[in-house]
């Protein structure tokens, strides 16, 4: 009997006294159970497999979200299970690879018939707390490598170098959970690589708010409770790591992805429209039964996905799509539209600044025209408003409050279950 009967909600109140957006605690839980599963279960598709494994990034600016903290509390779970291979923080695609050749391990599983079976597999999680040091954009080799990893498919990977020689992988598997910053994404992703290619293949997940404040998390939770709560998930994650073969659909299931999969072709999102969110909707299917397996195996051991399964995993990936858009339309943006984003991050900081004074801050960043031009755009746009102040004129966000709706004072209590809708 397992302790919980659905991992992942079980592990968001676990981070319950971490002041990271419940986003960031969520797709580091799928990116820890996906870790846990390995290459050991799959969905076959005849010419090809569906496996658990994610390129997870969270991005926010640096030392709002917690992100790299919100990524150990996952792994410090993941590292407690027997048998998972880790990968270096840092490193070239011949380390990366060198690596994944020496993670080697075999599971026993029955087929169809069945028949006892022996798969070869060649699993590596990485955990990496800021991307700079792992991926580097111009080394075109590690770029490649990654996109065929991410695919997991039934394949020796092989490759030859004169340095160092032979490389033969026996079914690759990568899972990678890393934390980088907006600006960082800004600097070293080329307009070119959104759209397709590697960017596809990553679950960019956006936070910049803490979701309340805690001072002291220690005042949250007991150390008794932490530790008995930390040791139910370790046992729980060391059972799911047991698991081993092909997930079946059920009819429901294959029903409703069927019918997903024609409106999903036949009606684009309109707030996806753009060419460069192309490559991330062809994958789309890819994600969501990835991720339909990370939650089936969160709350049972059969190897079945049910159709809640899958309704559940879209409206997941819905969720997080908003921080997508946020990301992908961060990367290769003109000057114009970085200058005013650079204004209205100051100005939701500052809550209410006079113009004089934001220019002095970000004179070492743009001229005095592209500022007052910036301004005038933000402006007759509703991005910014000019307010008085004791006689003094000045800058603030604009308030949009729905009908009915409660104040920014009103106090509320975050929800830890699953992240909340963008």
């Amino acid at each position: 009997m397992r302790n919980h009967t659905h991992w992942l909600k079980a592990y968001m109140n676990f981070t319950r006294a971490s002041e990271s957006p419940d986003a960031f605690h969520f797709w580091t839980g799928v990116g820890t159970v996906a870790g846990a599963l390995r290459r050991r279960v799959w969905l076959d598709m005849r010419h090809f497999q569906w496996t658990p494994n994610f390129y997870i990034i969270l991005v926010g600016p640096p030392g709002i979200a917690n992100k790299s903290t919100t990524v150990r509390i996952g792994t410090s779970l993941l590292e407690q299970v027997d048998g998972i291979h880790f990968g270096p923080q840092s490193m070239t695609w011949q380390s990366l690879t060198q690596t994944l050749e020496q993670s080697v391990e075999y599971v026993k599983y029955f087929d169809f018939a069945g028949v006892e079976q022996l798969q070869a597999m060649s699993p590596v999680t990485c955990s990496i707390p800021e991307l700079g040091t792992f991926l580097k954009m111009d080394d075109t080799a590690l770029v490649d490598v990654l996109i065929a990893m991410w695919d997991g498919q039934i394949e020796n990977w092989g490759h030859r170098t004169k340095t160092s020689g032979n490389i033969e992988i026996k079914n690759p598997w990568l899972n990678i959970l890393a934390c980088t910053t907006p600006s960082w994404l800004e600097q070293n992703f080329p307009t070119a690589m959104i759209g397709g290619g590697l960017t596809s293949r990553i679950m960019f997940i956006y936070g910049d708010k803490k979701r309340h404040l805690v001072a002291y998390p220690d005042s949250q939770i007991l150390a008794p409770d932490y530790s008995s709560q930390k040791t139910a998930l370790v046992e729980d994650l060391r059972r799911i790591a047991l698991l081993s073969g092909n997930y079946m659909l059920t009819a429901a299931a294959r029903r409703w992805g069927e019918d997903w999969y024609e409106k999903l072709w036949r009606s684009r999102p309109a707030d996806m429209a753009n060419d460069r969110y192309s490559g991330y909707l062809s994958r789309k299917q890819t994600h969501i039964h990835k991720l339909a397996i990370v939650l089936a195996a969160s709350q049972r051991d059969q190897l079945l996905i049910e159709e809640a399964d899958l309704i559940e995993a879209d409206a997941l990936l819905t969720i997080i799509e908003p921080h997508m858009i946020k990301v992908f339309e961060s990367v290769g943006v003109v000057d114009e539209s970085k200058h005013i984003a650079n204004i209205l991050a100051h100005v939701r900081a500052y809550k209410w600044i006079e113009g004089n004074s934001l220019f002095n801050l970000l004179r070492n960043n743009m001229t005095e025209r592209d500022f007052k031009n910036a301004l005038r755009i933000a402006v007759a746009q509703g991005l910014v408003e000019v307010e008085s102040r004791l006689g003094k004129r000045g800058l603030t966000i604009p308030m949009v409050r729905a009908p009915g709706a409660p104040s920014a004072s009103s106090s509320a209590t975050p929800d830890t279950t699953y992240p909340r809708r963008a």
